[in-house]
């Protein structure tokens, strides 16, 4: 039996390009409420968690080190945290309380006011992602985040909230990087840092 990898690929991509196209109308407006968010908590000493699951929290990683190293160009850092990192805060709090407070007790001890939760969940449902945003609420931070399919528990939590329409994973993961890599983009540009 052989398996044709050139045709899968070409079905892939019709697939990413499929939702890459629906996204646009339906982001836009909260993309750009999210931007403006984001450059006014940096702009007054703020930062941003982010944090999620499995390839969320490779994107959460990667979307704190463009804020923090760069994205475009050599430029002052940015205030961000991936809360996916730390693995003796990772690990005790998942021995001592459970994994559903890894995100909680971190959000806890670094966030302030006026700092951003900032949660990445391709179902919108993950549970330590959705009790991390609602600890943030009740600390007065704003929280704001990526989806996907409808949102999930995350809408209605999270606002900005950008869900990417498709429920295949694979392609709800390649629109949460894009997303986040433009939002840095576009930071970066609102800030006047490039």
């Amino acid at each position: 039996m052989s398996f044709d990898s050139a045709a899968y690929l070409r079905t892939e991509h019709a697939q990413h390009v499929t939702v890459a196209n629906d996204l646009l109308a339906k982001v836009a407006e909260p993309f750009d409420k999210m931007v403006r968010v984001v450059t006014e908590s940096l702009s007054n000493g703020g930062k941003i968690l982010f944090f999620g699951n499995g390839g969320s929290a490779g994107d959460a990683q990667h979307l704190a080190a463009e804020l923090v190293v760069k994205y475009s160009k050599d430029r002052k850092p940015l205030g961000a945290v991936a809360l996916t990192t730390d693995t003796s805060v990772i690990t005790a709090t998942v021995n001592d309380f459970g994994p559903q407070f890894v995100f909680v007790r971190q959000v806890q001890a670094i966030g302030r006011k006026g700092d951003i939760a900032f949660g990445i969940s391709t179902s919108g449902n993950s549970e330590n992602v959705l009790l991390a945003l609602q600890a943030a609420k009740e600390m007065g931070m704003t929280t704001m985040g990526l989806a996907g399919g409808t949102g999930g528990k995350m809408a209605g939590l999270a606002d900005p909230l950008l869900v990417v329409p498709s429920t295949n994973s694979a392609r709800i993961q390649e629109m949460h990087i894009f997303l986040g890599q433009t939002m840095c983009g576009a930071v970066e540009r609102a800030l006047g840092l490039v």
